[in-house]
């Protein structure tokens, strides 16, 4: 039978083939948007996945043992997603991969990595090889110098103990008989046997590198020197309470400035059996943005958890400008009723910047890269000003910040509202543009009216090496004062 006698011959017939068949093909069509909507889910939570993980492993903090397991669970389901979308994708083109296909692979030839030039600021030994005094080709003996060929190898030259006797000679009187002397010097630590250098060489290991006083004590036993932990305990903490006059003094140069900087990370404290998390708490005072006189300083505090009582009672007695992220415990602090007053918020543009770089960075999302680049105009600016009078800050901000700002906000808004992708940037955004639109509020314009730096690095801190801190508080509670004081170079 040929397909013209399977066709109906009657109106009635033909208009039920013709329904029949619009019905098939709307399912059809049905049914690929739906695979159509399915993959492109699938495509999208494939890309949050990836964003996921590339972050926690690029997150520094938190606990380890958590946030592996949290990767091991993200990583199965991404490999889950990723071989269904290549099932769905082979099923829908059909198309078999042939195993006899080879891959050809263009040989490459390996770069010599470059070598670094050894520190210039090192003293140079020259050791000089003797030449020969005769011409090994014709044995003559007039030879003269026409160059030389210089090889540098990097030395060290172990550090050496030494025990310094402090003479006081005696003498008498042939007159009178009395007995004079000289007065006794002064040490670091009264009655102690560790002098200056040794003193901050014990501090700078534990504090600086990270160095246990076990540690430390094993590894001068080897050295020929036998110091018991309890006994470089005593100094650590006999020498933390003959710091704490400059700490007072550092902690009220920081606060008594018109404007800070104040920040906190985690800090790794060591328990019983375990390593448990603590916080460093850090309020810098830097004025050489806006030419100020005062030298930079900072000063640190430390605290078992992040609770906001925490910062209350680190800046009870300040009243000013403060920069810093948005932290819900410090919202008691810029309470009109504060006494001795309020404390104005300045909002920083780094951390809002923070975000944005960190998902342009894993992500490579377009929205981010350009939030990104629009900032770093302002930072542009900022650097073009940095250390000149506040009046001067304040008109280029005026004339050139402003408007930038305006329009970042007015994009952002935009492309919140625009970008098909949310998820990826709903964590970002908002707050990034109620940040923004502080700028042109009372407390942004008293704070460029100031003269201020509204540019914060995470740099700027000088939390870059922190302690792990002992627990241990029965060792002199006043040893682990020094983790809360650091003061920069006058400049």
């Amino acid at each position: 039978m040929s397909i013209d006698d399977s066709l109906p011959t009657d109106l009635a017939s033909a208009h039920a083939l013709i329904i029949a068949q619009r019905q098939a093909l709307s399912a059809a069509e049905q049914r690929a948007t739906a695979a159509e909507s399915e993959a492109q889910y699938r495509a999208l939570l494939i890309e949050k996945l990836k964003f996921t993980i590339r972050k926690l492993r690029h997150d520094r903090f938190g606990q380890s043992s958590e946030r592996g397991a949290l990767l091991d669970q993200l990583e199965l389901q991404l490999a889950d997603l990723e071989a269904d979308a290549a099932q769905a994708d082979s099923a829908a083109q059909m198309v078999a991969a042939a195993a006899s296909e080879k891959m050809m692979v263009q040989s490459f030839e390996r770069r010599r990595p470059a070598r670094r030039p050894l520190p210039e600021h090192l003293p140079r030994e020259r050791i000089v090889y003797p030449a020969p005094s005769a011409c090994p080709c014709c044995g003559g003996t007039t030879l003269r110098k026409i160059g030389e060929d210089v090889t540098e190898t990097l030395e060290l030259v172990p550090r050496q103990w030494k025990v310094v006797q402090h003479v006081r000679e005696k003498f008498s009187c042939r007159a009178c008989e009395a007995i004079s002397q000289p007065p006794a010097p002064s040490h670091p630590i009264a009655r102690g046997r560790a002098g200056p250098k040794l003193l901050a060489h014990i501090l700078f290991s534990k504090y600086g590198l990270h160095l246990p006083l076990n540690r430390q004590s094993t590894t001068y036993a080897r050295e020929g020197v036998d110091l018991d932990v309890s006994t470089l305990a005593d100094w650590v903490g006999a020498a933390a309470a003959t710091l704490m006059p400059l700490v007072t003094e550092i902690r009220t140069h920081v606060f008594a400035a018109e404007r800070i900087h104040a920040d906190d990370t985690t800090v790794p404290v060591l328990a019983k059996g375990k390593t448990r998390t603590g916080r460093l708490w850090t309020y810098v005072r830097d004025d050489r943005p806006f030419a100020g006189p005062g030298p930079p300083a900072a000063v640190f505090f430390y605290s078992r958890d992040r609770g906001g009582e925490h910062p209350q009672q680190h800046l009870a007695g300040f009243a000013g400008l403060m920069q810093a992220d948005a932290y819900a415990g410090f919202n008691r602090l810029y309470e009109a009723a504060r006494k001795p007053g309020p404390i104005v918020e300045a909002a920083c543009w780094a951390h809002a910047r923070r975000k944005f770089f960190d998902l342009a960075r894993l992500n490579q999302a377009p929205i981010a890269s350009e939030a990104v680049a629009r900032i770093d105009a302002l930072f542009a600016i900022e650097r073009e000003i940095n250390g000149l009078a506040p009046s001067r800050r304040v008109d280029v901000r005026t004339e050139r910040s402003r408007p930038l700002v305006v329009a970042l906000e007015t994009w952002l808004r935009f492309s919140f509202k625009s970008v098909d992708d949310k998820p990826l940037i709903l964590h970002v955004a908002p707050a990034r543009i109620s940040t923004v639109s502080r700028y042109d509020t009372g407390v942004s314009k008293r704070f460029r009216q100031a003269g201020k730096n509204v540019v914060l690095s995470r740099a700027a801190l000088p939390i870059g090496t922190l302690p792990l801190i002992q627990s241990r508080r029965r060792r002199n509670r006043s040893e682990n004062a020094l983790h809360w004081w650091h003061s920069a170079p006058r400049t």
